[in-house]
């Protein structure tokens, strides 16, 4: 099915969409971190079709650099076991009418690997955070830094989805030297299915991203409203997500609104 795109880009080229979306409705609640857990996905689940919890650092690396943002007075998850904590999170979503996702932040590929068994066996999705610009975590090689390191970016990418889980990729817009439709690509042909961008104020990097690859573009940065949802919509995004609004009901539910009128069309 061919997007239909406003007449203020009727000249981006339009694409395929995907047959089967790995999410209905097509909003998402987006992480936050150390905010985004099951009891915060439950309470936007009236008007979501998938919940991104997280971020969730891994590895030694990422939560060591967790420590040092929450010695600065930033949230973040740390229990003692992250695997664990993300299966617990799943189950407490068993019976929720969302589809569960976390995003994760690591420097090594072996706990990425059990955190994406643990989404296999939930049916949840697996999302790579490249998009992560806190000082400390790009220090140790997480977070944006992988945008920049596109071979190691891919390999993450691979792992994730050799065990089965739906892998999506979180990218961030305006990053020096970084082309995102090239980096959709490579990520795609890796194995994502999803890629989630973070627009900034670059909006039409959406349709640069959902031109470049056949996957599932999910779009966010400021969605409050009926008017941001058709500009993401019309630029070729899959879905919309909702990040620091996401514990608002009134705004899920205008971006709801909006979201099912325009698949209407």
């Amino acid at each position: 099915m061919s997007r239909t795109r406003d007449t203020a880009v009727d000249s981006v080229a339009q694409c395929e969409e995907p047959a089967e979306p790995p999410f209905e409705p097509r909003l998402a609640l987006a992480s936050l971190s150390g905010e985004s857990d099951a009891t915060w996905a439950r309470a936007g689940s009236d008007h979501a079709g998938a919940a991104f919890l997280g971020g969730v650092a891994l590895d030694d690396a990422t939560r060591d650099a967790a420590r040092a943002l929450v010695a600065r007075d930033r949230t973040e998850f740390l229990p003692p076991d992250p695997v664990a904590f993300v299966a617990a999170e799943f189950e407490a979503l068993a019976d929720a009418p969302l589809r569960p996702a976390v995003n994760v932040r690591t420097t090594t590929v072996d706990p990425l690997r059990e955190v994406g068994e643990v989404c296999a066996a939930h049916d949840a999705i697996l999302e790579v955070n490249a998009h992560c610009r806190q000082e400390e975590m790009c220090a140790v090689g997480a977070g944006e830094t992988l945008l920049c390191d596109t071979d190691r970016l891919c390999e993450y990418v691979a792992v994730a989805a050799g065990t089965g889980a739906t892998v999506s990729v979180k990218v961030r817009a305006e990053v020096p030297g970084v082309d995102l439709a090239e980096t959709t690509r490579r990520v795609v042909d890796a194995g994502a299915a999803i890629v989630h961008v973070d627009a900034m104020d670059s909006e039409r990097v959406v349709a640069e991203i959902a031109d470049a690859a056949d996957c599932f573009v999910v779009a966010n940065n400021g969605v409050r409203d009926r008017a941001t949802v058709r500009e993401y919509l019309a630029y070729g995004a899959d879905a919309v997500s909702v990040g620091r609004a996401s514990d608002r009901p009134a705004v899920l539910a205008r971006v709801r609104s909006a979201v099912d009128e325009w698949f209407a069309e």
